[in-house]
């Protein structure tokens, strides 16, 4: 697996850990080997540049997901499927103003962040309750189980 990090914001944070919870989640997804994927941090007026040119709405956004070859996770007894996931991007001045919300570290949020932006590149939405219900839940469960590991003695 493939995983590109590129830090445009400004802002200094530990693109390791991203990379880390990408390969983690595409793993536990039974995501193609060999697929790929990019995260890209970048400050607020880039983010609202590619908030307004793809999704119509004004001002900064979190995070946007952009696929690429519309791949999914991979189920027991099949072939997973191989390709370009697409991109990430992130925008860690409106992820640190939600982590102070929420009580959380901006790395914590940023991860979950990141784990939301690939969950949308393997097709899951929120639009929907029952969507909402096994996204989020996924979402949970990928980030407790690598918090968990994490948290492990070497």
């Amino acid at each position: 697996m493939s995983v590109e990090v590129s830090n445009e914001s400004g802002t200094s944070l530990d693109e390791a850990s991203l990379q880390q919870v990408v390969l983690f989640a595409m793993s536990g997804l039974r995501v193609h080997p060999d697929a790929e994927v990019a995260v890209v941090l970048v400050d607020e007026a880039a983010m609202e540049e590619l908030h307004v040119q793809w999704m119509g709405e004004t001002g900064p956004t979190d995070v946007l997901s952009f696929p690429m070859d519309e791949l999914r996770p991979g189920r027991e007894g099949e072939e997973e499927a191989e390709g370009i996931l697409g991109d990430i991007v992130l925008c860690p001045t409106v992820a640190a103003a939600q982590a102070n919300t929420a009580g959380h570290s901006l790395m914590a949020e940023l991860r979950m962040l990141t784990v939301h932006g690939l969950l949308h590149l393997l097709g899951f939405d929120h639009a929907e309750p029952d969507e909402q219900k096994e996204m989020f839940g996924l979402q949970g469960d990928i980030l407790a189980r690598f918090d968990a590991l994490a948290e492990e003695p070497a």
